[in-house]
């Protein structure tokens, strides 16, 4: 009996680890299982590099957010007068005290007079630090704060246009200047608008107003809060998805959604496209280049390619 007092003491009360339990279901085998390369630093959530990757990330977008808050300076004779003829919004034309008056001065300020802009004569010492030292060449013109478009703006442009749309969205350009050359060439071919991410991108600063020759005045630019799902929005919308891409499923030559309603995607100067941004792309075009040589940086990769769907829109009659 005593034998038998011990083996029955000895049972495992239920919920204890040891003594019979449910199986795993194989849970623990696929928990052996490789996962795959390691992600770099940056990439792992709780890494000390992804959380310096990550505050670095957002004081660059604080910093942007400001800068886009404020006024801005085009700075020179000849991109200032060019925005002038441009009708690029100004507030101010500042002119340095005893300039060396040519006829690129003398034009500046008749249209400045002409648009009633304001005329103001500084120190050249002051132009100097409101230009942060730029070459400004005694000119400097103040444009205001841009006022983005709403991405479903672009939407009623491109219906109101009796064409099919053609919109074109950038994926992490940074870099203004390619920003102001692309809203360029997206007017030169037709587009409808361009649409901007709100995070790591370039925004509508005084370069990339110099470098769009003023046409941002003439082409809506709106801002999405998150890109992918406006993205996936124009595709609901029936809106084909196509990102231009090295690797690309197709090359420019067998763009066969050239003629389709369409949304053309630019990725980053060095990383091209995002991993969710691909993935919600129909198509990836590619440009066949020289063996040798390096890949065309956004804005001629951009021209590139709108030149080819404008020629193809026209050939069949859809422009």
């Amino acid at each position: 009996m005593a034998g038998n007092s011990r083996r029955q003491g000895a049972i495992r009360k239920p919920g204890t680890k040891k003594g019979q339990v449910v199986g795993s279901g194989g849970q623990r085998r696929k928990g052996l299982e490789g996962k795959g390369p390691t992600p770099r630093a940056e990439m792992r959530p709780g890494h000390p590099a992804q959380r310096k990757a990550a505050a670095a990330a957002r004081a660059a977008d604080k910093k942007n957010k400001k800068k886009a808050d404020s006024p801005e300076l085009i700075a020179g004779r000849n991109p200032v007068v060019e925005a002038l003829r441009a009708d690029v919004p100004a507030t101010a034309l500042y002119v340095a005290i005893n300039v060396d008056a040519d006829d690129r001065v003398t034009e500046a300020v008749r249209i400045a007079a002409d648009k009633g802009i304001s005329i103001l004569e500084i120190p050249r010492e002051e132009l100097d630090r409101k230009t942060n030292r730029a070459m400004h060449q005694g000119l400097g013109l103040q444009v205001p704060p841009f006022e983005y478009a709403h991405p479903d703006d672009l939407m009623r442009v491109a219906a109101e246009s009796g064409t099919a749309p053609l919109l074109v969205a950038l994926d992490g350009v940074t870099d203004p200047r390619n920003l102001g050359a692309v809203i360029r060439s997206a007017a030169a071919f037709g587009a409808h608008g361009v649409l901007l991410p709100e995070r790591r991108s370039a925004g509508m600063t005084a370069v990339a107003w110099r470098t769009s020759a003023g046409t941002a005045a003439k082409l809506p630019v709106a801002m999405a809060t998150n890109l992918t799902r406006q993205l996936k929005a124009w595709a609901a919308e029936g809106l084909m998805i196509v990102g231009l891409d090295a690797d690309g499923s197709v090359d420019i030559d067998s763009l066969d959604l050239a003629t389709d309603p369409l949304v053309i995607v630019l990725g980053s100067e060095g990383r091209g496209l995002s991993r969710l941004v691909r993935e919600t792309c129909d198509a990836t075009v590619s440009i066949p280049m020289s063996a040798g040589v390096e890949s065309l940086n956004a804005s001629v990769a951009a021209g590139v390619l709108l030149a080819e769907v404008a020629r193809r829109r026209r050939a069949a009659g859809r422009v």
